[in-house]
């Protein structure tokens, strides 16, 4: 589906997606930059961060350059193929992005609670095994759902309502039983989406104890400062992602759907680099010296 059939509005809207796009990969890639050219940013939290950031340009590129080219030639077809592929990526990056989160609240836990042992703890390799581990489960959810669509031997229909290959609306255009397929998005869900939020909300809750601890107000300060950006990026995460699945259930419409994806996969990965930079000093220093250098 389109977001809109007047010529105008399709003017804008290409401008306007075309815009976002561009500045989504631009901060993630100068985030990654940044962390890359400091030294002094060289660390596990960093590490961590610039995966998101690279993650958020491939995600947001699964689906943003195709509906942009759609709105230009005002076509609207994907190869079935084409389709698989868009919904498998899309699960992919999308569960990298919820693990990434997970383990950078990880990160964040064992800084604060154990702050004598966090070099030890987060290791070099445990850094990678760590990231190798959130990709092996992410490749594992996408195969999933690409295995549940490519059991469904029919679809009631060819016409998606959405402007990408939502792995939902592939669900509901299949001829199989519809129990099956809910009972095993739902599992999915629980594992990959419950969990993960039990793990955030675990270590934040690890976290505030004790910083309630120190008696300082300025200690206090300083270290729930060091949590503030990753905590509005899970808050952003999580806010979209249950604003698009549990809102479309309740009460759904083809437009309110696609406007929350919207938010989800391309308003998200762009607010990520401004909620890292503009809250933390070191990566703002270190952007300010690279564009100077630039210029």
């Amino acid at each position: 589906m389109g977001f809109s059939d007047d010529p105008d509005l399709q003017l804008f809207l290409f401008g306007l997606f075309l815009t976002m796009y561009l500045v989504t990969v631009l901060g993630n890639l100068l985030l990654i930059l940044a962390v890359s050219f400091n030294t002094h940013l060289h660390t596990p939290m960093y590490f961590f961060l610039s995966s998101l950031s690279f993650n958020d340009i491939c995600f947001t590129s699964t689906m943003v350059p195709k509906m942009i080219v759609d709105i230009l030639t005002h076509s609207r077809v994907i190869s079935y193929m084409g389709c698989l592929t868009q919904m498998s990526l899309f699960i992919l990056f999308g569960c990298m992005d919820d693990m990434l989160l997970t383990v950078m609240a990880y990160d964040r836990f064992v800084a604060i609670c154990h702050p004598l042992h966090y070099a030890v703890i987060v290791s070099t390799h445990r850094c990678a095994l760590l990231l190798l581990v959130s990709v092996f489960l992410s490749l594992v959810e996408s195969q999933m759902h690409n295995s549940i669509v490519l059991l469904s031997t029919c679809f009631k229909h060819t016409k998606i309502a959405n402007f990408f290959c939502e792995p939902s609306q592939l669900f509901n255009l299949s001829c199989s039983d519809p129990l099956l397929n809910t009972v095993i998005t739902y599992i999915v869900g629980v594992i990959y989406g419950f969990f993960p939020f039990l793990g955030i909300f675990f270590s934040y809750y690890k976290i505030v104890s004790s910083v309630l601890k120190i008696p300082s107000s300025g200690g206090r300060y300083k270290a729930f400062s060091t949590c503030s950006s990753h905590l509005s990026a899970v808050c952003l995460f999580y806010g979209t992602g249950l604003g698009m699945y549990l809102g479309s259930d309740v009460s759904y419409s083809p437009i309110k759907g696609m406007v929350t994806s919207v938010l989800y996969t391309v308003f998200t990965p762009m607010l990520n680099p401004f909620i890292y930079s503009l809250r933390n000093r070191d990566i703002s220093r270190t952007l300010k010296k690279i564009l100077s250098w630039r210029v």
